[in-house]
C-alpha cells in the first residue's frame, strides 16, 4: 500500500502494466535441447520470432539447463522461465558480436547482452527460474579479495596476470583493454574494428532494454552477470517485482539493477546481493547525458532488501540528465557498504532533486548510513585494508553546465543499528547540497555527523549512539544548520566542532548539551557563535 505520507508531498506515479496473449510457444517445439551441451541460441530467437509475429504470447522455458547465446525479445512477448529451468548463458566469447551500446551513461562498443530489447512494447520476462550470465568468465579480479583456495582455482582457468601479479585477467584481450583510457566510448570517426584488440575488455550487462515500454521483469533469479545484472535505458513504465539479482560480493561492475533515464517504474518485493550498487538510479554521463536530457523520474522502490552491495539504494554518479521524484520506502540493507548513497562529482552536471525516502531499516553498515557526497572518486566507498585515500582537494571553481545540484531530499524514519559513520554531507564550495530534511532517526555508529559545504539542512529526532565523540558532530563551512531534539551519548568528550569561516547559524533546539563535556570548539577561521544552543 502506497505510504499517505509520500501523497501528501507529491501524487505517486502510475506505471502502466504489459498484458499478454495466452498463446504459448515451448521452444522444444523450436528444437531447442536442454542438455547443457547444445546451443540454443537459434531456437529461442526463433521461438520469439513466431511468438511476435503471431501477435505475441508466452515462450516457454521449460525444465531442463538451456545453453545459449544472445537473446532478444521482441514486442508482445513474455519469456516465461519455469521453476526448474536454467537459462545458462555461454561462456564462449565468440557468440557475443560487438555492437554499439552504452556503458556508464555514454555510447560505447561493448559485447552483445546476453539478453536486449531495443524499442520494444510491451515485454516481459517472468516464471521463477534462473538465469546465468556466466559473468565469472569475463569479470578481471584482484587476489586480495579471494581466498587462497578461488585464486588457485582462478589459475587454473588459464588467463592473464598483471604485472605485479595480483589481478587475474580472463583473456589477452581481456587485459589488452587495462591501458586503454575510456576502452570503448565511441569518439567521432571511430568503428567497431577500432576496439577488436580488446574486445573481452568490454564486458556486457546481463539485460539491456533500450527505448522499451510497458516492460515486466517479475520472479526470476539473475545471476552471475559479467557487468551490470539489470540495465533498462530510456524505458517507460517498468516494473520490477519479486526478483532477485546475485553476484558474488567482488563482481567488478556487478551492479543489481541501473535505472537510467527511464520515466514511471516501480521496483518492489526484490532482493538484491551483487559485488557493487544493488538499487541504483542513472541517467547519463557528463555532456553526453546533459545533451540527452533525460531524467529518472516518478519512480516508486520499496519493499526490497539489499545485500552485501556497495550501495543499497544509490543515485549516480551519472546523473547528468538529472533524477526526480523518486519515492523510496520499507527498505532494508544489510552488510551494505553504504546505506543511502547519492554521489556525483564536477563536469556531472545535473540536477537530482525531491527525493523521498521513509521507514529504512539498516544493520552492519561498513561506510557510512546516510551519504550525499559531491566528490565521488571512482572508488570502492569502503577501502580495502592498507589502502590510503587522500581528502579531496577542495577549492571554489565557476558553476557552469556541468555543475551538478542535490537538493530538496526527505529522509524520516530510519534505523540503522551498525556503521562507520553515521551522516556525512559533502557537497562544493560552489554549490552547496542544500534544503535536506532528515527526521526520525536512530543511527549506531562509530562515528557521528559530518557535514561540509552544505546550507539549509534540517535534522529532526535523531538519536544517535556513537563509539566516538570527539565530536561528535562536524561542521565545515555549513550554513542554516538546524538539529532539532538531538539525543547522543551521555559524557561525550565534544558535541559541535565547527570550521571555516563560512560556517553560520548553526543551531542546535531542544537539545540537552549538558551531556557533553564540552559544548563547541571553532577552528579554521570558525567563530563559536556561529553555533546557537537553544
Amino acid at each position: 500500500m502506497i505510504i499517505a505520507e509520500f501523497t501528501m508531498a507529491q501524487t505517486m506515479p502510475v506505471i502502466r502494466s504489459t498484458q499478454f496473449k495466452k498463446d504459448t510457444f515451448n521452444i522444444k517445439k523450436f528444437d531447442a535441447v536442454a542438455d547443457g551441451i547444445t546451443l540454443n541460441t537459434k531456437a529461442i530467437n526463433n521461438a520469439i520470432a513466431a511468438c511476435n509475429k503471431n501477435g505475441g504470447g508466452v515462450v516457454l522455458v521449460p525444465g531442463g539447463m538451456w545453453l545459449t547465446g544472445p537473446i532478444v525479445l521482441k514486442s508482445n512477448v513474455n519469456l516465461h522461465i519455469n521453476r526448474d529451468a536454467v537459462l545458462q548463458f555461454t561462456s564462449d566469447f565468440d557468440q557475443y558480436p560487438l555492437v554499439q551500446g552504452n556503458w556508464e551513461g555514454q555510447s560505447a562498443y561493448r559485447n552483445q547482452s546476453p539478453l536486449s530489447a531495443d524499442h520494444a512494447e510491451n515485454i516481459a520476462i517472468t516464471g521463477s527460474g534462473i538465469i546465468d550470465g556466466f559473468g565469472d568468465v569475463w569479470r578481471a579480479v584482484k587476489k586480495e579479495k579471494l581466498n587462497e583456495t578461488q585464486w588457485k582455482n582462478k589459475l587454473a582457468l588459464g588467463g592473464i596476470l598483471s604485472e605485479d601479479k595480483k589481478t587475474w585477467y580472463p583473456s589477452q584481450k581481456s587485459f589488452a583493454g587495462v591501458s586503454v583510457k575510456n576502452a570503448g566510448v565511441i569518439k567521432p570517426g571511430m568503428t567497431i574494428k577500432d576496439v577488436e584488440a580488446y574486445k573481452d575488455f568490454l564486458r556486457p550487462n546481463l539485460l539491456v532494454f533500450s527505448s522499451c515500454k510497458r516492460v515486466l521483469l517479475e520472479g526470476v533469479t539473475f545471476q552471475n552477470s559479467p557487468a551490470w545484472c539489470l540495465h533498462p535505458l530510456m524505458c517507460e513504465d517498468l516494473t520490477v517485482r519479486n526478483i532477485s539479482a546475485k553476484n558474488p560480493w567482488y563482481a567488478q561492475n556487478g551492479d543489481g539493477i541501473d535505472v537510467e533515464s527511464c520515466k514511471n517504474f516501480i521496483i518492489e518485493n526484490s532482493t538484491f546481493d551483487v559485488g557493487d550498487d544493488g538499487i541504483c538510479i542513472k541517467s547519463g554521463r557528463d555532456e553526453e547525458g546533459r545533451k540527452r536530457g533525460m531524467p529518472t523520474e516518478n519512480g516508486i522502490i520499496r519493499n526490497n532488501i539489499v545485500y552485501h552491495a556497495h550501495g543499497g539504494f544509490v543515485i549516480g554518479s551519472e546523473m547528468s540528465g538529472g533524477a526526480r521524484n523518486l519515492f523510496v520506502s520499507d527498505c532494508s540493507f544489510i552488510g551494505t557498504d553504504v546505506g543511502l548513497r547519492f554521489k556525483t562529482n564536477r563536469g556531472r552536471g545535473g540536477i537530482v532533486e525531491k527525493i523521498y525516502v521513509n521507514n529504512i531499516v539498516m544493520k552492519d553498515i561498513l561506510g557510512e548510513a546516510i551519504l550525499l557526497d559531491m566528490y565521488y572518486m571512482a572508488k570502492d566507498p569502503v577501502p580495502m585494508a592498507g589502502e590510503k585515500r587522500e581528502s579531496p582537494k577542495v577549492e571554489m571553481l565557476p558553476v557552469t553546465e556541468a555543475t551538478p545540484q542535490f537538493r530538496d531530499f526527505h529522509v524520516k524514519n530510519i534505523v540503522c543499528y551498525g556503521a562507520e559513520k553515521g551522516i556525512f554531507i559533502r557537497g562544493l564550495p560552489e554549490m552547496n547540497i542544500k534544503n535536506i530534511e532528515l527526521e526520525n532517526l536512530v543511527i549506531r555508529s562509530k562515528k557521528g555527523v559530518e557535514c561540509e559545504e552544505a546550507s539549509n539542512i534540517s535534522i529532526k529526532n535523531l538519536r544517535l549512539l556513537v563509539a566516538e565523540t570527539d565530536p561528535v558532530i562536524n561542521i565545515l563551512n555549513s550554513n542554516n544548520i538546524t538539529f532539532d531534539k538531538l539525543l547522543f551519548n551521555d559524557a561525550a568528550e565534544l558535541l559541535v566542532n565547527v570550521k571555516g569561516e563560512r560556517s553560520s547559524l548553526i543551531k542546535l533546539k531542544n537539545t540537552d548539551s549538558s551531556k557533553a563535556k564540552n559544548k563547541v570548539k571553532a577552528e579554521l577561521g570558525a567563530k563559536e557563535n556561529a553555533v546557537v544552543i537553544e
